[in-house]
C-alpha cells in the first residue's frame, strides 16, 4: 500500500514539470548546462517519492547515488538505474556554481541527461505502478 498518496503525486508531477521543460527547450536553446540541472532535478524527485512512497527515512539531501541507496533498502532491483544517477549526479553542483574542475555542456551531453533521466523515471514509475493523471 502506497504511503502519502497525494504527496508522493506532488513530487512526481513536480520532476514531471522539470523534465517536460528540459525536455521540449532541449532543441531551441544552447544553455545546456541549465538543462542537466533540469534533468538531475527531475531524477532527484522520481526518487525521493518512491522513498515517500515507501515510508523510507526522507533526507534532503541532492545526492542521487544516496537517495538510490535509500531505495534499495526496499526495492534492490532499483540498482538497474545506478549508472543514470552516476551520469546525472554531477549536474546539482556543476551548473549551478563556479567550480573549478573541467565541465563540458553541450547538445550530446544534455541528450545524454535527457535518456538518463528517462530510464530513470521509467524504472521508478514502474516501481510505484504510478500512472500520471493528466
Amino acid at each position: 500500500m502506497m504511503q502519502n498518496e497525494e504527496v508522493v503525486k506532488e513530487w512526481i508531477e513536480k520532476a514531471e514539470q522539470d523534465f517536460g521543460f528540459a525536455s521540449t527547450i532541449i532543441e531551441h536553446t544552447d544553455y545546456f548546462a541549465q538543462i542537466c540541472f533540469h534533468f538531475q532535478q527531475a531524477a532527484e524527485r522520481y526518487l525521493k517519492a518512491f522513498i515517500i512512497a515507501n515510508g523510507l527515512e526522507f533526507r534532503p539531501v541532492h545526492n542521487l547515488l544516496e537517495l538510490l541507496g535509500i531505495c534499495k533498502q526496499k526495492e534492490p532491483g532499483i540498482e538497474e538505474i545506478e549508472e543514470a544517477c552516476r551520469y546525472l549526479n554531477a549536474f546539482y553542483i556543476d551548473t549551478r556554481y563556479p567550480v573549478h574542475w573541467p565541465t563540458q555542456y553541450d547538445r550530446e551531453t544534455a541528450v545524454k541527461a535527457r535518456d538518463s533521466t528517462e530510464e530513470l523515471k521509467e524504472c521508478i514509475r514502474s516501481f510505484l505502478k504510478f500512472q500520471r493523471s493528466k
